[in-house]
């Protein structure tokens, strides 16, 4: 699969939106492994792009762009001559989105729709919209904003008319210790001594590392023909297992012992589940799933628009009902250290 991913992103100019973010950032560093023509880091947060930059010096075959995805003509001068877009821009913190729930749509509806439109109207051979577990049945604000999203990304594929470009969703959940997760956050009250705060130890979570996500989203990429959401397969952790792991890993490390650090129960936030989704039973009775990830494809009812057949590589028709946490063994606390730290 390195010979592929190699192959197919050597020369290619990209485009990441979001390009600063946790996600962005880390899609940006391992791109550069593949030796691209150029990679262009599309950022509205300057504090964030001059910290990138810092980091990744002055080369030629990185760009760095102010601008915001709610601005097409921005983004469509941003465009020219790229090939893959990877669209990670998005307002992602649940009660944020709640509470600002305006911002959200123009964001992740409006700001999705605008990139979409400046794709076709560039050229682009390919774009592979970022999403979420919060996409699926969506109780918030964010997960009902990042769920349209989804269904503009898609549905794209079928009013593009003869444009090339072919447009595809990836879905994943939480990544650990990226920007804004719970493992940061737990971190910093570790770090002043406590208290740490857990909303229901009793909640489930789908958790995977940050580059084996990243990994994930490339080989989806290859395998995208148009209308997919690539669904990475990713462990289910308890969230009280999770805190007492970041507590063993870090109090000493602070100077606090750590049976001195309190465990403070919140309850949930607004709009926050007991358990998180990434396929719904609708979506599995047509998945198809390799090792590595499930891949729903179009759910088109409309006589005139035929889906064509697609052969994904070594993949078969999924066997699950559906993918929640709820439904999925946690991994024990000795396979959380593992999964994070090894």
């Amino acid at each position: 699969m390195e010979d592929k991913l190699r192959d197919f992103f050597k020369g290619n100019k990209i485009l990441v939106t979001g390009g600063t973010g946790s996600i962005g950032s880390e899609i940006v560093r391992i791109l550069l492994n593949y030796n691209p023509g150029v990679i262009r880091i599309f950022s509205n947060d300057e504090h964030a792009t001059f910290q990138m930059r810092q980091e990744l010096g002055d080369r030629a075959d990185v760009r760095f762009l102010m601008g915001d995805i709610r601005d097409k003509e921005r983004l469509k001068m941003a465009l020219d001559e790229i090939a893959i877009i990877y669209h990670a821009a998005a307002l992602k913190h649940v009660p944020l989105c709640e509470y600002n729930p305006v911002e959200a749509i123009k964001t992740n509806v409006l700001g999705t729709q605008n990139v979409i439109e400046a794709a076709l109207e560039m050229g682009v051979e390919k774009v592979i919209s970022i999403s979420t577990d919060k996409a699926v049945n969506p109780i918030n604000t964010m997960g009902a904003t990042k769920l349209l999203s989804e269904k503009l990304t898609i549905d794209a594929n079928f009013f593009k008319g003869t444009k090339k470009t072919i447009f595809s969703s990836v879905r994943f959940g939480n990544v650990a210790f990226s920007r804004g997760s719970v493992i940061p956050l737990l971190k910093e009250q570790i770090k002043i001594g406590g208290p740490v705060t857990i909303t229901d130890p009793n909640m489930t979570r789908f958790m995977m590392t940050l580059s084996d996500t990243i990994n994930l989203i490339f080989k989806a990429t290859i395998l995208a023909k148009g209308g997919e959401i690539f669904i990475l397969k990713m462990p289910v952790v308890r969230i009280g297992d999770l805190v007492d792991i970041i507590i063993d890993e870090f109090a000493d490390s602070y100077g606090h012992k750590r049976k001195d650090i309190q465990r403070v129960i919140t309850g949930a936030r607004p709009g926050e589940k007991m358990f998180e989704e990434l396929m719904t039973e609708v979506e599995a009775r047509t998945a198809l799933e390799t090792d590595e990830m499930f891949i729903v494809r179009p759910q088109v009812e409309i006589p005139s628009l035929k889906v064509p057949k697609v052969d994904y590589q070594n993949a078969t028709a999924a066997q699950l009902k559906g993918y929640l946490s709820k439904d999925i063994k946690p991994i024990s606390k000795e396979e959380i250290r593992r999964l994070l730290f090894e």
